[in-house]
C-alpha cells in the first residue's frame, strides 16, 4: 500500500504538468482509495510529498478531475494537522473561485474542502474571509432555497455546515454572516425542507451559534423562525432532537419580542406537555428535559407582553397549572412555579389578585417544607415571590396578617447570601406599617443578625439590604425601642457609614433614620455617634459641591437634632459649619437655602 502510494504520488507530479486527464484521473482515484483506508497516514504521505502545492493549479473549472481534487482536499483537511498546510498551499482561493461553478458535484466538494479547512482553523477561516467566499455561499443558498430535490438538499447541507464551521465561536464572523442576511435565509430553508432531518439538524446547530450574538435577535425576531422551531418542536419524539431545538429557543426566548411570537405560536403548550409527561419520571434525561422545559416556561415569562397573555387577569390555564407546581413533590416543579409567580408578580394588578387569591399562602407551605436543610434555590425563588407580591401597598397589611414575617424569619439562620437577600428584601417591603416596624424592630435576633449583615463586606447586596433595613425599622416605627435595640446590637456605626454609600437614596435613609436618633434617644445613641465620626461625614456631605439636595437638606436637619449633645455640639462648633451653612443659604433649591437660614440660626445661637 505504502509503495503503491508514493508510485502515485511520483506519478501525479508528473501528470500534472502534462495535464493528461485520464491518467490524471487513475492517480486521483488511488489517492481517494488511499484515504478512504487510512486517512490519515495517507494524509501524512501527501503533505510529506510536496503534492499540496500543484493541487493549485489542477483546481480549475473546465476539469473534468475538478471534483476528484476538491473531494482529496475535503478528505485530508479532516486531520487537524493539514489545515494549516493546506492554507499555506494556496488551495482557498482556488476554491472560492469554484464556488461559481454550474457543476453540482464540484459545488459539494469545494463545500465540503472549504467547510474541513474552517473547521477549527483560524488560519482557515481568515483565507476564506479574505476570498470572499461566504457571501457567495449565502447567495447559493438563496438561490437553491426552493428546491427540494435528493442531490440539492445534500448540498444545502453541505453548504450550511461550511458556513457553520466558518463562524462557529468567532462573533466578528458571525456578525458578517448576519450582516450578509443569512438569518432570514437560514429559517426560510427551515420551513421549506423540515422533513430533511440532515438539514434541519445543520440548521439547527447554525442558528444556536448565532442567536448567542445580541445583533442577531433582532433579525430573528422579524422572520417566522418561532412558528418554525414550535412546529419543529412538535413533531420531535427523540429525546436528542428535542434538546437540539431547546438549545436554540432558549438563547432567542431572551429577547422579549420573540418571547411573545413563541407564546403565540403556542410554545408554551408543549412545554406544560413535556412538564406532565416527564414529572414522575426518574431517567436521567427526562429529569433533564423537564428541567429545561420549566426553566424555558420562567423565561417566557420575563417578557412583559408574554408574562400578561399567558396570566389572563389570573384565570388563564398556564397560570394555573403553574400554580399547581408549587406544591408538588418535585424540586425542579417547586422551583419554577415559584419563579414563575415571581415574574408574573411584576405589576401591582397581577399582585394584588394572586394574593387576594391565596398564593401566599402556597408560597409559605413551600417555605415551611424547606426550612430544615431545605434546597436553597427553591427558597431564594419563593422569597424572592413574596418580596414582589409585597410591593403594591394594599397587600402589605394582608400579607403581614397572614404571617408572611414569621415564616420568613425562619430563614434567619441561613448562611447562603441569595437567601439572606431575598429574606431582607421581603421584610423591607412589608414593614412600611408603624405596628410591623416596631414589632421587628424590637426582635433582638432579628436586629443582631442584621448588624452582622452590615459587614458582610464579600456580598455587596446583603450589606445594603442589610443597612437599608435597619434604617427602616427606625423611620417606620418612630419607636424609642427600636432604637434601643439598634444600639445595644451595634448598629449605629452601620447606620453612619451608610450615610456615605454612593446611592443617593442609601444616604437619605441613613440621615432620615440618624435625625430620629436623635430626637428620640440622643443620650443613649450619643457615644456610638461620636465614634463612628457622624459629625466630620456631615461637615464632609455639605462641604461637598456634588452631594444632591436632599443630602444637604437632611444633613442639616440632622446637624440641628445633635446640638442636644454636649459632645456633639462641641464637635460641630470645632469644625467651622457656620462657613459652609451660610453659602448654603442662596442654593438652587428653596427647601436646601430655608434649612440652611435655620440651621444658620441654630448654629449662632448655640455658639
Amino acid at each position: 500500500m505504502a509503495d503503491n502510494l508514493s508510485d502515485t504520488l511520483k506519478k501525479l507530479k508528473i501528470t500534472a504538468v502534462d495535464r493528461t486527464d485520464d491518467s490524471l484521473e487513475g492517480c486521483l482515484d488511488c489517492l481517494l482509495q488511499a484515504l478512504a483506508q487510512n486517512n490519515m497516514e495517507t494524509s501524512e504521505e501527501i503533505q510529506g510529498s510536496g503534492i499540496l502545492q500543484l493541487f493549485a493549479s489542477l483546481l480549475v473549472p473546465q476539469s473534468s478531475c475538478t471534483a476528484k481534487v476538491a473531494n482529496i482536499i475535503a478528505e485530508i483537511a479532516k486531520n487537524e494537522f493539514m489545515r494549516i498546510p493546506c492554507v499555506d498551499a494556496g488551495l482557498i482561493s482556488p476554491l472560492v473561485q469554484l464556488l461559481n461553478s454550474k457543476d453540482q458535484e464540484v459545488l459539494l466538494q469545494t463545500g465540503r474542502a472549504l467547510g474541513n479547512i474552517c473547521y477549527d482553523s483560524h488560519e482557515g477561516r481568515s483565507a476564506v474571509d479574505q476570498a470572499g467566499g461566504a457571501q457567495i455561499v449565502i447567495d447559493h443558498l438563496r438561490s437553491l432555497c426552493s428546491k427540494t430535490d435528493p442531490a440539492n438538499e445534500k448540498l444545502l447541507t453541505v453548504f450550511c455546515g461550511m458556513l457553520m464551521n466558518y463562524s462557529n465561536e468567532n462573533d466578528s464572523l458571525q456578525a458578517q454572516l448576519i450582516n450578509m442576511g443569512v438569518i432570514p435565509t437560514l429559517v426560510k430553508l427551515l420551513g421549506i425542507h423540515c422533513q430533511n432531518a440532515a438539514l434541519t439538524e445543520m440548521c439547527l446547530v447554525a442558528f444556536g451559534n448565532l442567536a448567542e450574538l445580541e445583533s442577531s435577535k433582532e433579525q430573528f425576531a422579524s422572520t417566522n423562525i418561532a412558528e418554525e422551531l414550535v412546529k419543529l418542536f412538535k413533531k420531535q419524539i427523540d429525546h436528542d432532537k428535542r434538546e437540539m431545538v431547546f438549545e436554540v429557543l432558549a438563547p432567542l426566548a431572551e429577547n422579549d419580542a420573540i418571547k411573545l411570537q413563541l407564546v403565540e405560536a403556542g410554545l408554551v403548550e408543549c412545554l406544560l406537555e413535556i412538564v406532565q409527561q416527564k414529572v414522575d419520571s426518574d431517567k436521567e434525561e427526562d429529569i433533564a428535559e423537564l428541567k429545561t422545559a420549566s426553566d424555558l416556561m420562567v423565561l417566557l415569562l420575563l417578557g412583559d407582553e408574554s408574562m400578561q397573555k399567558l396570566f389572563e387577569g389570573g384565570k388563564g390555564n398556564v397560570f394555573q397549572r403553574v400554580l399547581s407546581w408549587i406544591p408538588s413533590n418535585n424540586h425542579q416543579l417547586q422551583l419554577a412555579g415559584a419563579l414563575a409567580i415571581a415574574n408574573f408578580a411584576r405589576n401591582d394588578g397581577n399582585c394584588i389578585h394572586m394574593v387576594d387569591n391565596g398564593i401566599v399562602e402556597k408560597l409559605m407551605d413551600l417555605l415551611d417544607r424547606h426550612v430544615e436543610d431545605g434546597n436553597v434555590t427553591v427558597q431564594h425563588a419563593a422569597l424572592s415571590a413574596l418580596r414582589n407580591l409585597a410591593i403594591p401597598v394594599i397587600n402589605k397589611a394582608k400579607m403581614l396578617s397572614a404571617g408572611v414575617t414569621e415564616a420568613v424569619l425562619k430563614f434567619l439562620k441561613s448562611e447562603m447570601p441569595p437567601v439572606q437577600f431575598k429574606l431582607l428584601g421581603t421584610l423591607r417591603m412589608l414593614i412600611d406599617a408603624q405596628e410591623a416596624a416596631e414589632q421587628l424592630g424590637k426582635n433582638v435576633k432579628l436586629v443582631e443578625r442584621l448588624v452582622e449583615w452590615c459587614e458582610a463586606k464579600d456580598h455587596a447586596g446583603v450589606m445594603g439590604e442589610s443597612n437599608r433595613l435597619l434604617s427602616a425599622l427606625i423611620r417606620h416605627s418612630k419607636s424609642k425601642d427600636v432604637i434601643k435595640t439598634i444600639v445595644q446590637s451595634g448598629g449605629i456605626k452601620h447606620l453612619v457609614t451608610m450615610a456615605t454609600s454612593e446611592h443617593v437614596i442609601m444616604q437619605n435613609e441613613a440621615l432620615v433614620a440618624l435625625a430620629l436618633i436623635a430626637a428620640l434617644e440622643l443620650g443613649t445613641a450619643e457615644k456610638d455617634l461620636e465614634s463612628a465620626k457622624l459629625v466630620q461625614i456631615l461637615h464632609t456631605l455639605l462641604a461637598d459641591e456634588r452631594s444632591a439636595p436632599e443630602i444637604k437638606y437632611n444633613s442639616m436637619v440632622l446637624i440641628c437634632a445633635l446640638m442636644g449633645s454636649e459632645s456633639l455640639h462641641k464637635e460641630v462648633q470645632d469644625l467651622a459649619f457656620l462657613d459652609i451653612v451660610s453659602k448654603l443659604r442662596s442654593h438652587e433649591n428653596k427647601s436646601v437655602a430655608q434649612q440652611a437660614s435655620l440651621t444658620e440660626q441654630r448654629l449662632a445661637v448655640e455658639s
